[in-house]
């Protein structure tokens, strides 16, 4: 297969979807709608993973494991929730096959083996959990109740994408409670920041920390507040959410606890999480045509070195010297791969990994040791730059320091350089059609307005930004009274 890509600019979609595939993170499986995450990608899974479990651990809370399957009166106990995802649940009717005796070698569902209650396959995780939250919570002592879960759930969705939409995805999952609204709503703003924290600083992706409007919240939530991000093509990724729930779940499976006065009083509760939709994030904010770029925080292979060499004994003084290197670095911390296949040209696997999107990459050949330098290319600015040997550790270290810091640069100036504010319905339309990007415009407050602008341009209120100060003005629309500018864009 050629790892040659489509141009972005030529056809943004397609161009990722070779991506994924060439460069070993992902392909479609036998199963529509379903992906099978190859080594590579799910190494960029584990660092992401590892990060967010370390950040959940550090405010408070603990791991643990509820069952894929949700009975299904037990998913329809709070109505909102099940409303809300009614129409993409995968439902367990039958728990056995038999040969069909019309065609040997086939099977058939067994028509006596029809569970008494139909199963749901977990399209998200509420109503098993609350049912469960109700045998552990009895008094005040037992709050909070700091739950993360890592696991798969299923959404059937129609039309799908590698990582950004897939029928069976992986994720994280939070669902807590508390002894008060204050309490809660605290915790949702608290695992914002920490979803906030984790793309700027590990996936260098800024986003805008934002509250949804109320057709774009999660079903059963009172209150969702999102982190939106902004792809190389100017649509918007929700990467990550988190949501008050009220006391709506707790009245549903009637979680209750007794106060220090004695009372009896329902609990309040949040959930939140992100997927492995990261991953199509981090490759739509970075990537170019090329190949994958990835920050170092979060790349599997940090450097890599290349040997060139025409006999064995050169390289074999080349990998007694790169011996060297790989022990300093992994002494600092730094992932490092010393590539001496005899399967493939240097010029091969400099190809490889410039697709693959490692950081940093060392050629180093016989005139190198007679120099005592090594080439070292950095893959963000695909720039080289002739190193000592001397220096070449310490020297790598701070750069991979600098391209995490320049890849969250350059995707902040990209966001800013494509965030227009408008006042006008025509400058809208102008500004989406045409640009792209966040467009920052007055709205009534209205479902009617909203579902208006989306019907026309296709563009949907991303979020209600946090730092949004109250401003007087009219809406982009409608021209009725607006109390604050919301964030547009269209958005996978």
């Amino acid at each position: 297969m050629s790892k040659k890509l489509t141009k972005r600019a030529e056809d943004y979609s397609k161009w990722y979807n070779e991506l994924v595939v060439k460069a070993d993170l992902a392909e479609n499986s036998a199963v529509r709608g379903c992906m099978v995450i190859k080594p590579y990608g799910y190494a960029i899974w584990e660092k992401m993973q590892a990060e967010l479990d370390k950040m959940f651990k550090e405010t408070g809370h603990e791991n643990a494991y509820f069952p894929l399957f949700v009975p299904k009166s037990l998913f329809e106990a709070e109505e909102k929730n099940a409303e809300g995802f009614a129409k993409e649940c995968a439902i367990v009717t039958h728990y056995r096959l038999k040969n069909d005796p019309d065609n040997k070698g086939k099977l058939i569902v067994d028509p006596n083996a029809k569970l008494e209650e139909e199963l749901i396959v977990r399209p998200t995780s509420e109503a098993i959990i609350w049912n469960t939250y109700k045998g552990w919570i009895q008094s005040y002592r037992d709050l909070p109740l700091l739950i993360n879960q890592w696991a798969n759930v299923v959404r059937w969705e129609m039309r799908t994408r590698l990582f950004l939409r897939t029928a069976e995805f992986l994720w994280q999952e939070g669902h807590t409670a508390h002894a008060s609204k204050k309490e809660a709503i605290a915790e949702s703003k608290q695992m914002q920041e920490v979803y906030a924290t984790f793309a700027e600083k590990f996936m260098a992706m800024p986003v805008v920390k934002g509250a949804k409007s109320e057709s774009e919240r999660f079903a059963g939530a009172e209150e969702t507040y999102t982190i939106e991000a902004l792809m190389q093509d100017g649509k918007a990724l929700q990467a990550g959410t988190s949501h008050f729930l009220g006391q709506n779940f707790a009245k549903a499976f009637d979680v209750k606890y007794t106060s220090k006065e004695g009372k009896q009083e329902y609990v309040w509760a949040t959930s939140w999480g992100v997927s492995t939709r990261l991953i199509g994030g981090l490759i739509m904010t970075h990537s170019d045509d090329y190949g994958l770029v990835l920050p170092p925080k979060l790349a599997p292979i940090e450097v890599v070195i290349v040997p060139i060499y025409k006999s064995e004994e050169q390289l074999e003084a080349i990998s007694e010297k790169v011996a060297v290197f790989v022990a300093a670095f992994k002494k600092k911390g730094i992932s490092v791969k010393f590539d001496h296949r005899d399967t493939f040209r240097p010029g091969a696997k400099f190809a490889e990994y410039e697709l693959k999107g490692v950081p940093v990459r060392i050629a180093i050949g016989a005139r190198d040791l007679e120099s005592n330098t090594v080439e070292v290319a950095r893959r963000d600015t695909l720039e080289k730059q002739t190193i000592s040997q001397d220096d070449v550790v310490t020297f790598v270290a701070n750069l991979l320091e600098d391209i995490q810091e320049n890849l969250f640069s350059r995707a902040l100036l990209y966001r800013d350089a494509h965030t227009t504010e408008v006042t006008t319905f025509d400058e809208f339309k102008d500004a989406i059609a045409n640009k792209g990007g966040f467009v920052s415009a007055h709205w009534d407050g209205t479902e009617e307005t909203e579902d208006k602008i989306k019907e026309i341009t296709k563009a949907t209120i991303r979020c209600i930004p946090n730092d949004q100060k109250l401003e007087a003005g009219a809406c982009v629309f409608s021209g009725k009274p607006s109390a604050r500018k919301v964030l547009f864009a269209k958005a996978y």
